[in-house]
């Protein structure tokens, strides 16, 4: 279980969820291969409409910010980033770091 995890809040274009179906799905293939812990993304089946969610768990916030480094420099993360830039499809994006409290 990761130490650290990248929880991803999403507000979304409620027209452009399969835009965002396929952002995630992209991550799917880089995040693992950068050195994340994809634990998912997920768009809500039903309900509100516009958000959805990502959790990537890391070992130490140095883990993450080591990721970072690597998501900027890898040209298939860069445009994937620009995809979303392009399309627009997400409206604002929230992060928090959150830490495993089970004992």
């Amino acid at each position: 279980m990761p130490a650290i995890t990248c929880f991803i809040r999403y507000e979304l274009d409620a027209f452009q969820r399969e835009a965002f179906r396929t952002y995630a799905q992209n991550w799917g293939r880089i995040i693992p291969r950068l050195g994340g812990r994809l634990l998912g993304y997920w768009l809500p089946h039903e309900g509100t409409n516009y958000e959805a969610w990502g959790l990537v768990g890391f070992d130490s916030l140095a883990d993450y910010e080591a990721y970072r480094a690597r998501l900027k420099a890898d040209p298939e993360a860069r445009a994937n980033f620009e995809f979303a830039q392009r399309e627009r499809f997400i409206v604002r994006e929230e992060r928090t770091f959150c830490e495993d409290v089970r004992p």
